[in-house]
């Protein structure tokens, strides 16, 4: 059984071909620049080095044409009627949505419907999922929310302290985000542990130019950072994440900035790249190793606001398994875990600083052998959690 994953942007579309009898990659690759005049697709192959190709993309139609064709060219997909499905990533599903969903003019719509709660990302993904039906009639196509793993929150996590309408009639709550990420990772840390997942407690720790800490309680996620957007939460590669919501009317009549302005501050400006003026975190490194104090402040204010959220999630919690690293940043800083973990034995936390620098891959356990609490660094695989599940959903739809 083959199934594509799709992840249509705006001006992109990432995609990973998986076999799933072995969940083996049979291809990955990225289409960007989508619309400009040089577009460029790049592809890996199993097992062979990356190829790159300036490519005529004007839109998503012919982004997916060039996709389709080089599957075909390739030999990973001789027969479009080897393609049991296809696997399309949707960053908001709104409360509509607990699980993925086999997509209809129904699922589409309601996809459309919460637009204004993401409208930088839903557009795009719906966008995506148009061009595959169009080309691929007759293919099943699987939508899979990054929020449905967080629609197990209880009201109290989920609500704001706002009037009842704003909740009850515009759907202002806190969703999370990264859901498809904490899942897998979560599902990885239980058969780490030798655990069901259904008995297990975590705290898991999604790090990347975006960022977001989940609690996690019987497999269930229970309280996430992120909220009704990914503004909220952690501070990030270029969003500030938790600040007082009062510096927006501050900005508003001191500075006379529009909403518009305001948002792009908050979402693009703000962050790493606000305090030091980059939001790569190996470029911050190097810059606060020649002595730069704004990138020095920017790391030790990034690690700090993760140690909040770890010992407000042991309040949540109660009782942790394990903590649990993952993303581009959490797999790969070895200085940013030792700082989130530093001074944390009161909670069981304690690391073992060899094993920090070099973890075990795809999971390996960092803590000293002493400590009752694991904490793990786990490579997530978004992509194939997406493949996962559309092949669950496919069978499903099918009984």
């Amino acid at each position: 059984m083959k199934i594509l994953v799709l992840n249509a942007g705006s001006s992109s579309v990432k995609y990973s071909l998986f076999e799933m009898t072995d969940h083996s990659v049979l291809i990955a690759g990225i289409i960007e620049r989508i619309g400009e005049t040089a577009a460029s697709h790049s592809y890996t192959l199993a097992n062979t080095d990356r190829t790159h190709a300036d490519i005529v993309s004007r839109n998503h139609h012919q982004a997916l044409q060039v996709l389709f064709e080089t599957l075909a060219a390739c030999r990973v997909l001789n027969d479009r009627r080897e393609l049991a499905c296809i696997g399309h990533r949707v960053v908001h599903g709104g409360e509509h949505f607990r699980e993925p969903a086999l997509i209809d003019t129904q699922v589409m719509q309601h996809i459309a419907e919460v637009i204004p709660l993401a409208p930088l990302h839903n557009p795009a993904n719906l966008l995506g999922i148009e061009e595959a039906i169009r080309q691929m009639g007759d293919t099943p196509q699987v939508a899979v929310f990054d929020t449905a793993f967080h629609q197990t929150l209880p009201d109290y996590a989920y609500r704001y302290p706002l009037p009842e309408p704003l909740y009850a009639e515009h759907g202002v709550r806190r969703y999370g985000f990264h859901g498809t990420s904490h899942g897998y990772v979560a599902e990885q840390a239980a058969q780490y542990l030798g655990k069901p997942l259904s008995e297990t407690n975590l705290i898991t720790l999604h790090l990347g130019n975006g960022a977001s800490v989940t609690a996690i309680k019987n497999g269930r996620s229970i309280d996430t950072s992120m909220g009704m957007t990914p503004l909220e939460g952690l501070m990030m590669g270029s969003r500030c994440g938790d600040i007082d919501p009062a510096i927006h009317f501050y900005l508003s009549r001191t500075l006379n900035l529009s909403n518009d302005a305001i948002e792009t501050l908050l979402n693009k400006e703000s962050g790493c790249k606000g305090i030091c003026g980059e939001n790569d975190m190996r470029a911050i490194h190097l810059m606060a190793e020649a002595g730069d104090d704004h990138a020095r402040l920017a790391l030790a204010m990034y690690a700090y606001r993760i140690k909040k959220y770890i010992g407000a999630y042991f309040a949540v919690l109660g009782h942790v398994d394990a903590l649990v690293f993952t993303g581009g940043i959490g797999e790969n800083d070895a200085w940013l875990r030792e700082q989130c973990c530093q001074d944390m034995t009161l909670f069981g936390i304690a690391i073992d600083p060899q094993k920090n620098q070099t973890p075990a891959r795809p999971c390996g356990n960092i803590s000293q052998s002493n400590t009752g609490l694991a904490v793990l660094v786990i490579t997530t695989d978004e992509e194939l959690e997406i493949a996962v599940q559309s092949m669950h959903c496919l069978e499903h739809s099918s009984l």
